[in-house]
């Protein structure tokens, strides 16, 4: 990862950016991005797609996880069309498809298309629901990477529930700190 890239996603401090690869592990990301998706990266590599499809959770975070899960897999198709031999790619497909029925199903559906921005819901435990537009822009300059950033448009409860997540994280984070300090005491 270039220093330039992660500089410019810790630069966004009221809006969650991260960086994912071709597989959707997210590579890097800001507190608010950690904040929103902090149940994603309770697992090592976080992969949004691996959350979805094998988290419980996911359907409480992603209201409209039906979508999400459509998106995730047909990106997933897209990436394996581009590199029918990335091996990590292959294996991530297989784990998927031999341990989520719903993905197997999806899959076998052979949607494929690329998403760059939308709309998503999320249903966060801290702050509760906030609807989030968001963009992913390929890194020219890194194949297979790109940036996610989510944004809410000033004065809505979205941009209020992005607020009240910064504070929550920031709080967690002194928390941890605080946590380790004693540890190491």
């Amino acid at each position: 990862m270039r220093p330039s890239v992660l500089r410019m996603i810790e630069g966004l401090h009221d809006q969650p950016a991260y960086v994912r690869n071709n597989r959707m592990d997210i590579l890097a990301a800001n507190p608010l991005a950690r904040a929103l998706h902090y149940e994603v990266f309770e697992q090592k590599p976080a992969n949004t797609c691996r959350f979805v499809f094998l988290d419980p959770r996911a359907t409480r975070l992603y209201p409209d996880w039906e979508r999400v899960a459509r998106n995730g897999v047909g990106a997933l198709r897209v990436e394996a069309a581009k590199s029918p031999y990335d091996r990590e790619l292959s294996n991530m497909i297989g784990e998927l498809s031999t341990r989520s029925d719903a993905f197997r199903t999806l899959w076998g559906a052979h949607d494929a298309h690329v998403f760059t921005e939308g709309t998503k819901r999320f249903h966060h435990p801290a702050v509760g629901e906030m609807e989030l537009v968001h963009e992913s822009l390929d890194l020219s300059g890194d194949p297979g990477l790109s940036i996610t950033v989510y944004s809410a448009d000033p004065g809505t409860p979205a941009a209020d529930a992005l607020k009240l997540l910064a504070s929550w994280a920031a709080s967690q984070e002194r928390g941890e700190a605080a946590s380790q300090a004693d540890t190491e005491r």
